[in-house]
């Protein structure tokens, strides 16, 4: 498995934590992002307000393909639904 280039801010309780057990727990982190980022989870996750229909678009093959757009009209707006 490739792991992502991303930054963790990772706030370690104890001081006397080996470097070993840091590297496993950020390894164990990245695992985790790797499985629950997916393309799927991010089309349950949200949804779109297209102002130049009046409609909300719940759809998550409409919201990929929405996604995938190298440009997007004005007055469309993708929405976090927490």
């Amino acid at each position: 498995m490739k792991t992502p280039n991303r930054d963790l801010l990772v706030l370690v309780k104890d001081e006397c934590s080996d470097k070993k057990e840091i590297e496993n727990e950020l390894e164990q982190l990245n695992q985790l992002l790797f499985h629950c980022e997916t393309l799927e989870n991010f089309c349950l996750a949200h949804e779109v307000f297209d102002m130049n229909r009046y409609k909300i678009l719940h759809q998550p093959a409409v919201i990929q393909k929405l996604i995938n757009q190298k440009e997007v009209k004005p007055f469309v707006f993708i929405s976090n639904k927490n």
